[in-house]
């Protein structure tokens, strides 16, 4: 099984640059760490720079992206 989207997915890691959280929040608005995503989240997938999760406080589900080093998840997309 082919994935269309992971040459596309492998360049935009390839791309990232690690950011600081306060820059993360400049640019995206909120973020988490992985405690935090914990906190508020359920993973349910991943296909890297993305996550797939349900909001707890409310059961929407979507999408974050992440940055390896230091982790942090950001721009949370309803689906």
């Amino acid at each position: 099984m082919t994935d269309p989207t992971e040459a596309i997915r492998r360049a935009m890691i390839a791309t990232d640059v690690p950011t600081d959280r306060q820059r993360l929040e400049t640019e995206h608005g909120q973020v988490w760490d992985t405690a935090e995503l914990q906190q508020d989240f359920n993973v349910t997938g991943f296909a890297a720079p993305f996550v797939v999760v349900t909001r707890k406080s409310d059961n929407v589900v979507g999408s974050l992206r992440f940055q390896a080093r230091p982790r942090f998840y950001h721009s949370f997309k309803a689906n």
